[in-house]
């Protein structure tokens, strides 16, 4: 049985539309999610941060984004109070993720994602 894969997008992206690319061009079933549209729930986000191979909601932060700042999440410990700030703020996920199995792996850079095949 073949595993699924899923990429987290945001079209708006110019490294989540250079991986999307290199996967269609791979083949095989792909899930296109577009995750500033359709939530990631926090529970959602503590499965994927594992699958990540991360051990802080922190490392997966994206901190150039404005929301980090204004939101003063370096400040914050609770990762469950950053991990809520993630599933209300997409911005704040650093992009974008291929989930295949049970591995994930941000597309950073695009290439990188193949490690996962």
């Amino acid at each position: 049985m073949s595993k699924t894969t899923t990429i987290w997008h945001n079209p708006r992206c110019s490294k989540s539309r250079q991986t999307l690319a290199i996967l269609e061009a791979r083949g095989g079933t792909l899930t296109i999610r577009n995750y500033m549209e359709e939530l990631a729930s926090v529970e959602e986000l503590k499965t994927v941060l594992k699958q990540l191979g991360f051990t802080s909601a922190h490392e997966w932060l994206r901190k150039t984004e404005p929301d980090y700042r204004d939101l003063g999440l370096k400040a914050i410990e609770d990762e469950e109070a950053i991990f809520e700030a993630m599933s209300q703020y997409p911005k704040l996920i650093e992009r974008p993720v291929v989930i295949h199995g049970d591995e994930a792996m941000i597309g950073r850079p695009p290439e990188q994602v193949l490690e996962l095949f």
